[in-house]
């Protein structure tokens, strides 16, 4: 099976790495928003940050959510093409093991997003980024955002096998793109309104952004890592638990 995967992920990532502008795409809306806020609002919320170094170091950890969400949003579109052009049914005619083609998917959703974040890093180092973490604190960084990227990539399988049209594959997306906006990715929660804070306090977002921001400052992270991770885990284990059921019940699985 593994080998049969890797043979099917290969042919994904080649529509990729054939168009990388799919790449740079998803990076671009992250990177515009991030030189938005950081040179017109910058200086209006710096007071805000408290001890932060820099307003970018702040952020970023919102911007490589926002893309990893912008980036899973390609995921389910590359799916409903293949079940559309019959490629999945091909497939399952073959000696291939049916989960294959889709476990594909989701490596090349992983590798994908992960170029994606490298290229954000290094325009925030451009902007003025800096980090103290350690090399096993920027392990533990990578950690959470390959978890995230596998959660929110498990969720589009579900419109990527199911949509009937590209528009329904991919407008799933929209609202985890902007999710970051209601959290402590781009201003502390304690400067929000009452029923705002307590809806930005307690969704996914905010744990993952605290961890991560932590994480690269050297800073202790204290319980939001945890939060952190049983968000990740349990969204990815109900998502991956409801994708191949339907994937099973669908005449695409053979």
């Amino acid at each position: 099976m593994k080998s049969k995967t890797f043979v099917l992920f290969g042919r994904v990532m080649q529509h990729i790495l054939r168009s990388p502008d799919t790449i740079i795409t998803v990076a671009i809306m992250p990177i515009a928003i991030m030189l938005l806020f950081v040179y017109v609002f910058g200086g209006a919320l710096k007071g805000s940050i408290g001890d932060s170094p820099n307003y970018v170091s702040y952020m970023l950890p919102g911007i490589l959510l926002m893309a990893i969400a912008s980036g899973i949003s390609y995921t389910a579109y590359r799916l409903f093409q293949d079940v559309q052009k019959g490629i999945f049914q091909r497939f399952n005619s073959m000696p291939i093991k049916r989960s294959s083609a889709l476990w594909a998917h989701v490596l090349t959703s992983i590798v994908s997003n992960m170029l994606t974040v490298i290229i954000i890093f290094l325009v925030g180092i451009i902007m003025g980024f800096r980090s103290s973490a350690g090399f096993l604190q920027w392990l533990e960084v990578a950690g959470i955002l390959v978890l995230f990227t596998l959660a929110l990539t498990w969720l589009a399988v579900i419109p990527g096998i199911t949509a009937t049209s590209m528009e329904g594959a991919s407008a799933f997306a929209y609202p985890l793109i902007f999710l970051p906006f209601i959290s402590s990715a781009f201003v502390p929660t304690n400067t929000m309104p009452l029923v705002v804070r307590v809806f930005a306090e307690n969704q996914p977002v905010t744990s993952i952004v605290n961890s991560i921001r932590a994480l690269l400052s050297s800073q202790p992270v204290g319980n939001s890592i945890w939060i952190a991770l049983a968000w990740c885990v349990g969204i990815m284990v109900v998502a991956y638990f409801f994708a191949m059921r339907i994937y099973k019940n669908k005449n695409i699985s053979g």
